[in-house]
């Protein structure tokens, strides 16, 4: 798998990894859980690292902590998660849970949710960054709406990460919020890099265009992700899936060629018009 410079520290991040909204808010039952072990074991295999979640996304932290504890893969993992809850001290309980309950008394990435209180958290990012509680830090937001004020927050603070919506039919970040991350040394993470709208199941029926072979796509998601990935400023993009098939397809995105920019505007006009 390609792998991306973290501009902060210069370390290399894959370009797929995996995220846990709804596909890792289960239960403790082995059937509930076996498919996504195996989903983590299938993106360490492929050479993929970050793992996505929230204390906003019901139980899954707690499910990546147990599974990367019963399979002694942290040290594979990139592990990112978020703040989300207002003021300082709620902060501060909430990111101690998360790590208590992803099973580390350290977080690759941790990120300001939604921007939800970002001022008071900042400070405590800050400060637990130097102690080596967080290696990075960043912000968040899932929607073209929030872009403005993503920006304004990136003008006046420094981070290290940006996660933000982009795809082919959500393209929005492109005009300001890409440009400014990459000439200013953010990396990027990219949530709903198959668009909010339901792409991949109306393309589900469609034959694949005749050009995806250039780029070695077999599939419709691996074209979506491979449209992401050829942006310049986009470090990693984490696809969610409970299913191990799912993984394993993302993951070949990663691999071979991308798109250049008459590739990219010829898949623009066929699939996002």
């Amino acid at each position: 798998m390609q792998r991306r410079k973290i501009p902060a520290t210069g370390e290399e991040l894959p370009v797929i990894g995996c995220g846990t909204w709804q596909t890792f808010d289960v239960g403790a039952s082995s059937g509930e859980r076996a498919p996504l072990a195996e989903v983590l074991r299938v993106l360490f295999d492929a050479g993929g690292t970050a793992i996505d979640s929230s204390p906003m996304y019901g139980r899954a932290e707690g499910v990546v902590g147990d599974l990367l504890a019963a399979s002694g893969d942290r040290n594979k993992a990139f592990l990112a998660t978020k703040v989300w809850t207002s003021g300082r001290q709620a902060g501060i309980d909430q990111m101690q849970r998360s790590m208590n309950l992803l099973c580390t008394d350290r977080i690759d990435l941790m990120q300001i949710h939604n921007l939800v209180d970002w001022q008071t958290h900042l400070p405590t990012l800050q400060a637990w960054k130097k102690e080596g509680r967080v290696r990075l830090i960043g912000v968040t937001h899932y929607a073209e709406s929030a872009h403005d004020t993503v920006l304004t927050v990136l003008q006046r603070a420094k981070f290290d990460f940006l996660q933000i919506n982009y795809a082919i039919d959500d393209r929005g970040a492109e005009r300001r919020l890409l440009p400014f991350a990459r000439d200013n040394g953010i990396a990027v993470m990219i949530n709903q890099p198959f668009g909010g709208g339901g792409l991949l199941r109306k393309l589900a029926g469609r034959k694949l265009p005749s050009w995806a072979g250039e780029i070695g796509c077999t599939s419709w998601a691996q074209i979506l992700l491979k449209f992401v990935l050829a942006h310049p400023a986009v470090t990693c993009a984490i696809p969610g899936t409970s299913k191990p098939e799912h993984m394993r397809d993302n993951a070949q995105a990663g691999l071979g060629a991308f798109p250049d920019a008459a590739l990219l505007k010829r898949m623009t006009a066929e699939i996002a018009a």
